[in-house]
């Protein structure tokens, strides 16, 4: 057992990336409805609380502040944040952001921090800025408890990672049922490669983005006839915990109803049974029956694109919208793939990607597609 697991009191942590708002829009979080779910939380035992800078267009962390730090003694909670790489153009912004994350929080230190979202790039940017160098020397002051960082690229990438960075106390997973054996996310893949390192893993989107939370068809009915007054978010929250090297799952909460449903069932955990687990296979496989697209995630489409369209995670949201339906999570995943780089609508059907895709799928006209069913929508 490790020394951060002995920490941790629960396996649930209150993500505050998805907080009650006010009138729809993401800056206007409602802090009275914020402040009922934290005394929900923590008179249960609760105590991890994981924000970043960018959450609710910047607002989380003043918000946790004002409802989270200022009502309750500073043992009564663990706060996590995160350090956005992709701001720092010099050593000395690690401290600029640092600093201002501190202040909008009223905290002294964090109780765990994060280099937030490396991948390939950022990792190198990372190591050429001095950012790992930046969060051990918090540490060294007192200003941090713990590090590690939060990934979103190949379990390959996490490797190389992992054996440069002992110092790395514990990494932030994208896990959930549905992407354990994906090859686009690889959670199983990721997974395996810290447990081979011995660093513990916080799971963040068990849900989804709260797409396992909303079944339909054969699924739901798998699901309901293990146990009708369960959740479906319950089984895939629970499955992320079942997982040994697992310390914490995040759920993003947006309502009272959804924490209480989640504290329920974590406050005394139990990890899946048997059945459960047999149940949550035959989910997958009646959700890998339906008519999606068949790629296979190579990626030898996306060199040659002259508009830099990421096609193989476009055609991931595709698939998402045909299992789930076009739900707010799917909106939002697509808006995530098309950051930095080219969405669907760009296509200019040149037909290189066609030329290099070993499944020949009609990539120019399933790009169309995509375009049709969230570009227009969302007047992208």
């Amino acid at each position: 057992m490790s020394e951060l697991t002995k920490e941790m009191p629960k396996k649930l942590g209150f993500g505050c990336m998805r907080l009650p708002v006010t009138d729809g829009s993401t800056e206007n979080i409602n802090d009275a409805a914020f402040c009922e779910m934290i005394d929900s939380y923590i008179e249960q035992g609760f105590k991890y609380f994981d924000t970043a800078y960018p959450y609710h267009n910047g607002r989380s962390e003043e918000t946790v502040g004002r409802c989270l730090v200022q009502r309750y003694a500073r043992d009564r909670f663990f706060l996590a944040s995160k350090m956005p790489v992709w701001l720092v153009k010099e050593y000395a912004d690690y401290g600029k952001y640092f600093e201002e994350q501190l202040k909008k929080c009223q905290v002294e230190y964090f109780d765990f921090y994060l280099l937030h979202a490396m991948n390939k790039d950022r990792v190198k940017e990372a190591e050429n800025l001095g950012g790992f160098q930046f969060v051990q020397s918090m540490k060294a002051e007192g200003k941090i408890r713990h590090i590690g960082f939060s990934f979103h690229d190949k379990a390959d990438v996490l490797d190389e990672i992992l054996t440069n960075h002992p110092e790395m106390e514990f990494v932030q997973l994208q896990i959930n049922y549905y992407d354990w054996e994906s090859e686009n996310v690889q959670s199983r893949k990721c997974y395996e490669v810290a447990e081979k390192h011995g660093v513990p893993v916080i799971v963040m989107e068990p849900v989804k983005g709260g797409t396992l939370a909303n079944m339909v068809g054969e699924p739901a009915r798998i699901l309901s006839a293990l146990d009708e007054n369960a959740s479906y978010a319950s089984y895939a929250v629970r499955y992320a915990a079942s997982l040994p090297n697992v310390i914490l799952v995040l759920s993003g909460m947006s309502d009272l109803k959804q924490l209480q449903d989640n504290t329920a069932y974590m406050k005394d955990f139990q990890p899946l049974t048997d059945k459960e687990q047999q149940a949550i296979g035959k989910v997958v496989e009646e959700l890998e029956k339906l008519p999606t697209i068949p790629c296979t995630n190579c990626r030898y489409c996306v060199e040659g694109c002259p508009k830099k369209i990421r096609i193989p995670d476009i055609f991931g949201v595709y698939n998402m919208g045909v299992q789930f339906g076009v739900t707010d999570a799917a909106r939002g995943s697509y808006r995530w793939q098309i950051d930095g780089s080219g969405k669907a609508g760009d296509c200019i059907k040149c037909g290189k990607c066609e030329a290099q895709c070993p499944q020949h799928l009609e990539i120019r006209k399933l790009l169309e597609e995509a375009a049709d069913i969230y570009e227009k929508e969302m007047h992208l």
